[in-house]
Parts: C-alpha cells; structure tokens; sequence
C-alpha cells in the first residue's frame, strides 16, 4: 500500500462568531473531506510538544514521525538544506523574514507579500551592503529568506513576526538566553536596524510606496539552529523504499530533504491562495506512481489566517477540498494498488488572533477497506468522536505507516 499526507497548513480555526459559531471547516464546503471523514476513520492529533512554540517547522517534524527533542534545531537549518546551502562546521542558519513596519509596530510578517524577484533582488542588496566574512544573506523565496552567521550562538530568543502584529517590534527584538552571552542578539539586532534604511531607499520599495503598497522595510531574523541530525522516513519506516516531498515552502522542503524525500518543485507554486493547486495534486499522483510515501503541503490557509482574512481562508479550505483532494481521490481509486490517504493541519491558524496556536488538529485516514468510525464530516468538532482519539506528536505517523 502506498501513502500518501494531504497538509493543509493552519486550515484549523475556532469556532467563529460572524459564521453563526462554526468553525472555517465547519462552514466550508468540502464535500470531499467529508466523504473521506464518512469513508474512514477520523481522530486529533496534538502536534506540538509542551515547551515549543507552535510553529510549523515544529508540527510537520512531528508529524513526519520525528522526536522534538532529539532532532529539533530550528527553521534556519532547514530552510538552509531546501535552498541547497550546505551548512559547515560552527554555522548557526536563522530564517530571515522580510517584513513591513509602520508606525512603530509590525504591520505584517510578508513584506506586502513580495514576489520571489522582488524579495531575490532585496535580500541580495542587503548581502551586498550588510555582509562579510561572518554574515550572509541567503534568498529564498518571496519573503522567506536565510541568514548565516558564522560562529553564531543559537541560543537566543526571538519572536516570529507572525505571532506579533500590530505589535512594537523594538521590544521584539532578539535577546540572548539566560546565562549566555549577548554578542550574537546584539549582531542581529544591528543587522536588523541598518537594514531598515537601506530597504526603505531601494527603488522597489519607493515604487511600492508610490503605488500605496505596503513597504518590504525591515528585515526579521527569527527560530536559529546548527544543521540536525535526522534518520531518514525509509530509514524509520522499511517499507518505504521512496518518498516525495511537494511544497512551494522551504522549510517544508528542507525537512523532507533531511527526512530522504526528494523534493518535487511544481511552477506556479507560490505559498498563497494563488498557488497552482492543479499542478501539485498532478505531482502527487504522478508521485505515487513511483514512490511509496508523499507529503503533499499546501500553505495557503496558514497565509489567510495570518492575515486574518475570513473569506479567503475559506476558499483556501474550499479550494483545497475540490483541487486537490477530489483529483488524487478520484485517480488513486481506480488503481489495483491500494493508497492510504491522510488529510490534516499542522496547527490551527485562526483568523481572529492572526496566529499559531498549540491545540489539536483534526485529522482523517481513509483507504479502501478500512472500518469506517461514526463521524460524518471533517472538521475540528466531528473529529472528536473519530475512532482514533486523541493521538500525540510521531504516534500519527506511527498509526499512518503501519497501514499496509
């Protein structure tokens, strides 16, 4: 049997006021994850460890079957392996959004949403002006970027910009952990001023601002590591002789580099409710063909609720149902070899607090012969009479992989 993880990042939310006290996925119409929820067995899954931030580099590692505390070293890590940057002895690599400040306070942990040529050329100037010997600046795509410092302290605390907005961000600034020195927050937090200027005079951001679009005038350094120490998936699970990986995210992408996932790059990708849903659900199916295990992460409904947009976000989820679940659905079950199929979040992203939160997620397993459980839909609610409870971090995957 073949598997395959259907990742709906921040697609969970609470129960909301103005849609008559629904949840997003309550609301929605996805008639294909709930067919799946009338289909198979459903349950909730807690994805992020007592003692980490809510993040989605901490909730897909879990998900993926990895233990926090063994292999946990930060989104910059990760994100250095996806861009295809080798990290070297006494490198510390630290995620480096590009955002916009106004007034004193974060407006927003995008930039505007910048396009990937827009950030490529931002990031690149910053390198040129900002780095050395020490310091790099390495693009990524659209706000998503990496800074290296060579013999930098991972031990530091900073705050993601998305968990911040409408904040000051002066207060936010990094600082070192107790009991450690400050040399590194203090070469952040200086790189994080200068440059402030230079963005704010670079001529992509003086035709933002005449055009009355938000400012990509900040950098934000934030979740540091050293490079980690991960088996692989066909290392942890046998039967899995190869794996796939599709994401227009590099963090997602470079946990599936560590996990031995080759990564499959679908144009028209963007990590936004404009992404090419069409063209991941055809890399996914064509990805079966071939490997054994797929993890399919579509980041749109994580941007929406960031950006506390209701009436996106539920097209996300919509979108999401009808793009790509009712496609691989709708192939796979023609096939003479079975496919498991598992849809979830990462996290819930709500859209009236704009940020990640550590609740459990809802989550379906569906495949031709299981014994279906009584939940009739998919969503936050439903699932908690699913017939797998309340499972916890890499025991998901356990579960997931043991279907054969």
């Amino acid at each position: 049997m073949k598997h395959i993880i259907i990742l709906g990042d921040g697609m969970a939310d609470h129960k909301v006021e103005r849609l008559g006290g629904k949840t997003l996925l309550q609301y929605a119409d996805t008639p294909y994850m709930d067919m799946l929820a009338k289909k198979g067995r459903c349950g909730r899954l807690l994805t992020v460890p007592d003692g980490y931030q809510p993040g989605s580099e901490v909730a897909n590692t879990a998900i993926m079957g990895y233990d926090l505390d063994k292999v946990y070293e930060g989104r910059g890590p990760l994100e250095a392996a996806s861009i295809g940057y080798e990290m070297q002895p006494g490198d510390m690599a630290i995620r480096c959004n590009i955002i916009t400040l106004d007034d004193g306070k974060i407006k927003n942990h995008h930039g505007g949403h910048l396009s990937t040529e827009d950030g490529t050329v931002l990031i690149n100037y910053l390198n040129e002006q900002l780095g050395n010997d020490r310091v790099q600046f390495i693009p990524g795509i659209q706000y998503r970027h990496l800074l290296v410092i060579r013999g930098g302290n991972k031990h530091i605390t900073c705050s993601p910009p998305h968990d911040h907005p409408d904040e000051p961000w002066r207060p936010l600034l990094v600082k070192p952990e107790p009991g450690f020195t400050s040399e590194t927050a203090d070469l952040i937090n200086d790189l994080i001023i200068r440059s402030q200027p230079l963005l704010e005079s670079h001529p992509i951001n003086r035709k933002r601002k005449a055009e009355g679009k938000p400012m990509a005038n900040s950098i934000w350094p934030w979740s540091p590591g050293y490079r980690p120490s991960m088996q692989t998936i066909p290392e942890m699970f046998p039967d899995v002789k190869s794996g796939a990986v599709i994401s227009a995210v590099d963090l997602i992408r470079g946990i599936g580099h560590y996990a031995g996932l080759r990564i499959i790059k679908v144009e028209g990708a963007t990590g936004l409710y404009n992404t090419n849903y069409e063209g991941k659900a055809q890399a996914a199916i064509e990805a079966l063909r071939k490997d054994d295990f797929v993890f399919l992460h579509v980041e749109a409904s994580d941007e929406a609720g960031h950006d506390g947009d209701l009436n996106l976000k539920i097209k996300t989820i919509e979108d999401l149902d009808r793009r790509i679940v009712e496609p691989i659905y709708n192939e796979v079950k023609t096939w003479d070899e079975p496919v498991c199929i598992a849809v979830l979040p990462d996290h819930p992203t709500p859209v009236e607090i704009r940020t990640h939160v550590q609740e459990p997620v809802p989550f379906v397993i569906y495949y031709p012969g299981i014994q279906p459980d009584s939940v009739m839909e998919y969503d936050e609610v439903s699932c908690v009479s699913g017939g797998y409870g309340m499972l916890r971090l890499q025991q998901f995957m356990q579960e997931f992989m043991k279907i054969r």
